[in-house]
């Protein structure tokens, strides 16, 4: 198969994706999750017929205007294909950061023009060099808005964009991705419990939601379940949230692994004390095994799998 991309041609091997046969060939791609979760390899077909599988998790009207994830994308016709358009990435730039606990960082961007979005979703950030990472919003549109877009992240040590970030001066020129992630708050319950529960970072993202529900004028009791593998862990004990951490109609619960606690048996407690109300919705963020856990629970406590939106983060996936 005979992929062309920026003037020059590709031999694909058979069952090669096009992320990997650019890969193989020296074109290297932003590529974070190679799941098609992050959406950073998107490309654009100008002829040629990419697969169901590199359409099948964009939206109808990325994909009719011919938009595809390299990452999964197994042409069925020889290619040509082109980068995203300019609009598909904002251009942003840092604004400030503060360490909210060891090994855990906020960051505010501001973007240069608008970004919609809903809180709790999550995008890619990009920068030179072909580096992005997919990282989850902790603020609310009105709030972007004003003080910038914020994102709470674990610091790995070399850790290509985070240990930019935390280095990285204010004015720093940043890339910014199409909002994604189906994980937010939506009305038509307003009495309905709400049980969020997230591990590490998660918990970010995950008090945005339960902040904009109310915001939105939730009446229901809502229950924020916050796990870590010990106390030193807990960082938004830290007031990561500038006091917005709590209020009224939120209660709020933590998990620790170092004492035997488990967070799928902790939610699932937590949905029983809610009388397994068919009104209640979940919402589950952070690692992708304590998400699996979480939302298997639910499931076989009796909650509906179409009541529970998860965002689970994945780990970055080595090139093939």
């Amino acid at each position: 198969m005979l992929l062309t991309y920026q003037g020059r041609g590709y031999e694909l091997q058979a069952g090669e994706s096009v992320l990997d046969g650019l890969a193989r060939h020296g074109v290297t791609l932003p590529a974070a999750c190679r799941a098609g979760v992050c959406h950073s390899c998107l490309l654009r077909a100008e002829s040629g017929d990419p697969g169901e599988g590199g359409r099948d998790l964009l939206k109808a009207t990325l994909a009719a205007s011919g938009y595809f994830l390299a990452c999964l994308a197994h042409p069925v016709t020889d290619m040509t294909v082109a980068p995203a358009a300019d609009d598909m990435i904002t251009p942003a730039v840092l604004l400030r950061r503060r360490w909210l606990a060891a090994g855990v960082l906020a960051v505010w961007l501001r973007p240069a023009r608008p970004v919609p979005f809903r809180a709790g979703q999550h995008l890619t950030l990009s920068r030179d060099g072909g580096v992005a990472r997919t990282y989850s919003l902790a603020n609310l549109p009105a709030e972007a808005a004003r003080h910038g877009m914020e994102f709470h992240l674990r610091v790995y040590p070399g850790g290509a964009m985070s240990g930019w970030l935390a280095s990285a001066r204010p004015g720093a020129a940043i890339g910014l991705g199409i909002p994604n992630g189906e994980c937010f708050y939506l009305p038509g319950r307003p009495t309905g419990p709400l049980l969020l529960a997230g591990t590490g970072t998660g918990v970010g993202p995950l008090a945005a939601i339960a902040r904009d529900a109310l915001r939105q004028g939730h009446t229901g009791p809502v229950v924020m379940v916050a796990g870590a593998a010990a106390a030193s862990r807990v960082y938004w004990r830290c007031d990561p949230l500038n006091g917005r951490s709590g209020g009224p109609g939120i209660r709020w619960r933590t998990c620790l692994l170092s004492r035997g606690e488990d967070i799928a048996e902790v939610v699932t407690s937590e949905y029983a004390r809610l009388a397994g109300s068919p009104a209640a919705r979940a919402y589950l963020c952070g690692g992708a095994g304590s998400v699996a856990r979480a939302r298997r629970a639910l499931f076989l406590a009796g909650m509906s799998l179409r009541s529970i939106q998860a965002d689970a983060f994945l780990p970055m996936a080595p090139a093939s």
